[in-house]
């Protein structure tokens, strides 16, 4: 597969001067011993060996040389030889490149876990304003939709004839009440202790009233001021906010219809969304913080007791947290950042940079004596920003690179050709070949079955398709055999 000539000048640049740091390593005896080249390589086609530096036939790279790590002044033995892939690093060059070890320990640790949340109204700081009568609208007043209003302030009027019958009743029970003033006037007890002679009339009415929809203080006004109310006064049940308005000038509504409702956000429920497996992790009396979208004001938070709710079939699940809004910021439906700070379970851990995932799997070089680095594939859990957990493939107390990761693994790869190649075996073994791969019969490199279509690196005899890496693979393999019967290209 031949590059274009600026990828390879890169790539020659990037493995130039990484061989030049791992040539100086390579180039320092450790003690009596010296590294011996066994053969030299294609960087880019691996299984193609030469026994002699030089220039890969294909893409033009200059051959990498292969080491075999054995003591030249002893004779080789299985314990000696380090395990495929292994890379041996000495002290100075782990130095240069930047390379950090780290030990694996069993440890607890502190994760904060972040999720999107929506504000909603606690649903029993909803107040509805209605009446108890059939009626017409008379006026509105301050009473639009996110208006903050207080306890007792007016918001509109209507009228009712059903008033009139319990009001004029009212007016008559107070006037048989006794009582006096400095001026003369008579005194009325509302709503506490009243006079034995007509409480019960009274608060008969009183009650009547309420029941209605009249107000305590516009029934006090009325049994002070001794008058009739035409109109019935629309007031705010509490303090709060204006979340929903059905009324106008002139309507009539019935006695079911609401006409206000009004939200105490003094107090708001925050609804969290997280993933499933992480729901238990969220107890009651947790704490938690909110921030406002845009980096706002942060504010504390607490989990409900309320149990979570999980939506169905869809991993997720959704916490309550309560959270004191004095100052009014969260408004309901809005969208807010949530952090939990969780304590997760003595578990063991490793450096997140040690672990280099694959995608399909995962592994870290473990340390050995004499600088030298195994690959280990290991299975991982839970991950931080700096630390991820090993749920299994490491000990404790064993020593990974921690650092310059990247490095060590280009050059296991690049000294043990045969682990790239060797990682789908790893799997159990299909009865066929993986769909979307094959091997190219010239060179035996993994090859994707879509890229060689595309770039028309396949021939077909007698029916049996072959898929090339590279167009000099194609003709070396059509060279081999003239058979007039094989196949065109697809």
């Amino acid at each position: 597969m031949r590059l274009p000539s600026v990828a390879i000048t890169v790539l020659a640049g990037i493995s130039g001067w990484y061989g030049i740091a791992w040539r100086h390593a390579r180039s320092k005896p450790s003690g009596n011993n010296a590294h011996r080249i066994l053969y030299y390589v294609d960087p880019m086609h691996p299984a193609y060996r030469s026994d002699r530096p030089g220039a890969a036939p294909d893409c033009g790279m200059a051959l990498v040389a292969v080491y075999a790590d054995v003591p030249a002044d002893s004779p080789a033995s299985d314990a000696s030889v380090p395990r495929l892939g292994a890379v041996r690093v000495d002290p100075d060059t782990q130095r240069l490149v930047g390379i950090r070890i780290a030990l694996v320990e069993r440890r607890s640790a502190l994760r904060t876990l972040h999720a999107v949340g929506r504000v909603a109204v606690e649903d029993t700081r909803v107040f509805r304003v209605n009446s108890g009568v059939d009626g017409v609208i008379r006026e509105t007043q301050g009473d639009s939709v996110g208006e903050v209003v207080k306890k007792g302030q007016k918001l509109g009027s209507y009228y009712a004839p059903d008033f009139l019958a319990a009001s004029s009743g009212f007016l008559a029970a107070n006037e048989r009440l006794p009582g006096t003033g400095n001026d003369g006037a008579r005194t009325i007890s509302f709503p506490g202790a009243l006079s034995k002679q007509g409480t019960g009339s009274i608060q008969g009415y009183t009650d009547r009233l309420r029941n209605l929809g009249m107000s305590d203080g516009q029934i006090q006004r009325m049994a002070e001021t001794r008058q009739l109310q035409e109109t019935i006064d629309i007031v705010s049940p509490a303090d709060g906010v204006v979340i929903a308005r059905n009324i106008s000038t002139g309507q009539h509504f019935e006695h079911s219809m609401d006409f206000y409702r009004i939200a105490d956000l003094s107090r708001v429920w925050v609804l969290a969304e997280v993933y499933e497996p992480e729901a238990p992790h969220f107890a009651p009396g947790c704490s938690a913080s909110v921030t406002l979208a845009g980096g706002g004001r942060t504010l504390p938070a607490v989990v409900s007791s309320s149990l979570p709710e999980f939506e169905s079939g869809g991993g997720s699940a959704k916490i309550r947290l309560e959270v004191e809004n004095a100052g009014l910021q969260l408004v309901p439906e809005m969208l807010v950042n949530v952090a939990f700070p969780i304590r997760l379970p003595v578990t063991l851990v490793a450096p997140a940079d040690a672990v280099v995932d694959s995608g399909a799997r995962s592994r870290v070089y473990v340390e050995a004596p004499e600088g030298v680095f195994t690959p280990r594939e290991v299975e991982t859990g839970w991950r931080t920003s700096d630390e991820v957990e090993i749920r299994a493939g490491l000990n404790p107390g064993e020593r990974v690179a921690a650092a310059a990761t990247f490095l060590i693994d280009s050059e296991s790869r690049l000294r043990a050709p045969a682990l790239a190649a060797a990682e789908p075996a790893a799997r159990p073994a299909p009865q066929t070949a993986p769909i979307g791969t094959a091997a190219d019969p010239a060179c035996g490199m993994p090859v994707e079955v879509r890229a060689a279509v595309a770039a028309g690196n396949t021939l077909t005899d007698h029916g049996i398709t072959r898929y090339f890496c590279s167009r000099q693979c194609k003709e070396k393999f059509a060279a081999r055999d003239s058979d007039p019967h094989r196949g065109g290209e697809e």
